[in-house]
């Protein structure tokens, strides 16, 4: 019921803000003629319109009543929209500061000729100019995270040198996933695009590390056929992350919240996946063995749950000459692994998408994520322990990437 007063004072202050910006639209286009600004004028408050009936809509009406692609669709596009309009509020505020100057000193100064409400004129106009300009680069480049950067899947290639690592395992070849998000997804095609990439590299193991969904099994209604295509020769094994358990959206009970995560493990063994709770598979050839230990959702953050036990999962593991770990955050590594299992050789894990934005060239990374996750993308070494943080496979929240684009990581494990 709060929403339908919050609502309208929200829509009131985007209203305005949209009238303040008019001003700068009115001088850019000052010289047209009345024809010309008449119909400029018109898609400005059409569009403005449109937004916020959108907005008004999204928000109040249930996911059972507006499509959920379209209500996220509507809410990032108002939020880009605004948020770009804040640069032109930036260049009027500024502007505004300047008239104030500008009168206060003609108040308390003799006339100068040199200053004239033509060139005032044409200040401002170049102001106002410049902030439409510099409002349209959030637009297109959040447009072109959508169109182009949400399926740019990117197959990564890593060699990992592991000392202990028996011959008969030397060129493991091991695929990962992470993070797929399957109800943010609204580009079908492209997803099977990207799992025929994975399947493409002809993995001899896969592994998932968590998010499958943003909250219900339901949302891999349309996805469990993409995904069930993954196969490998030694098995496909996953874990959950944080968004599996449903912790993030209103239950009408607890049964329902546990009966929504076994729907979601159910999917994972219609797939074929080995769902890893807490526990570990030995992979053996030829009296040689390895583990896979795979656990719940661990972070060191309070703001995620720690249902994972790694204890339970290691158990077992003594006689394995290597052993993997499957963990979806990778903030478990520092705070668990490297403390208290120096026999754990490689970790993997993903959770941080990378934010879904920053700078990813060569060598060169950068995020505002690795502000909170001192790992948070690629392989980190400490001692003889590896950590790798997968990028994503889908995509959160904003439904696309910039500069962090979705990836498939395909391991080779050499003795060395």
């Amino acid at each position: 019921m709060r929403q339908f007063f919050v609502i309208p004072i929200v829509a009131a202050i985007l209203l305005l803000v949209d009238y303040y910006v008019f001003q700068a639209v009115k001088v850019t286009f000052q010289d047209k003629t009345a024809e010309t600004r008449k119909l400029i004028y018109g898609i400005y408050w059409a569009i403005n319109a449109i937004t916020l009936l959108g907005f008004a809509a999204a928000s109040v009406l249930s996911y059972e009543t507006i499509n959920q692609t379209a209500k996220r669709f509507i809410l990032i596009w108002t939020s880009v929209f605004y948020f770009s309009k804040l640069f032109i509020v930036l260049f009027l505020i500024l502007d505004d500061l300047i008239r104030a100057f500008q009168w206060i000193y003609s108040k308390f100064s003799p006339p100068n000729p040199e200053i004239t409400e033509v060139q005032d004129i044409k200040r401002s106009e170049f102001l106002m100019k410049s902030s439409l300009v510099v409002a349209s680069v959030p637009i297109a480049v959040a447009s072109f995270g959508i169109l182009s950067g949400a399926h740019d899947y990117r197959v990564r290639q890593v060699k990992i040198k592991l000392p202990n690592l028996p011959s008969e395992f030397h060129g493991l070849k091991i695929g990962q996933l992470s993070d797929i998000h399957s109800g943010s997804f609204y580009n079908k095609t492209a997803v099977k695009g990207g799992v025929e990439m994975l399947i493409a590299q002809k993995p001899d193991l896969v592994f998932f590390t968590g998010d499958l969904v943003n909250n219900e099994a339901s949302e891999m209604k349309n996805y469990t056929e993409v995904f069930g295509k993954i196969t490998a020769p030694l098995g496909v094994y996953s874990v959950l992350g944080n968004h599996d358990y449903g912790d993030y959206i209103y239950w009408e009970s607890v049964e329902a919240k546990a009966k929504n995560l076994q729907n979601l493990m159910l999917v994972q063994k219609q797939m074929g996946w080995n769902l890893l709770m807490n526990e570990n598979k030995i992979l053996e050839q030829k009296g040689e063995k390895i583990a896979i230990m795979g656990i719940e959702n661990w972070s060191a953050s309070n703001r995620f749950p720690k249902y994972g036990k790694l204890s339970q999962a290691h158990k077992g593991t003594e006689d394995s000459a290597v052993k993997l770990l499957l963990s979806h955050d990778p903030s478990h590594w520092r705070a668990e692994v490297l403390a208290k299992y120096p026999d754990i050789d490689l970790m993997m894990a993903g959770h941080t998408h990378g934010m879904q934005f920053g700078i990813d060239i060569g060598d060169f990374r950068w995020s505002p994520a690795q502000y909170i996750y001192p790992e948070w993308a690629d392989l980190y070494q400490q001692n003889k322990q590896y950590l790798y943080v997968n990028r994503g496979f889908g995509y959160l929240g904003f439904p696309g990437r910039i500069g962090i684009l979705p990836e498939i990581t395909v391991f080779e494990l050499l003795k060395g």
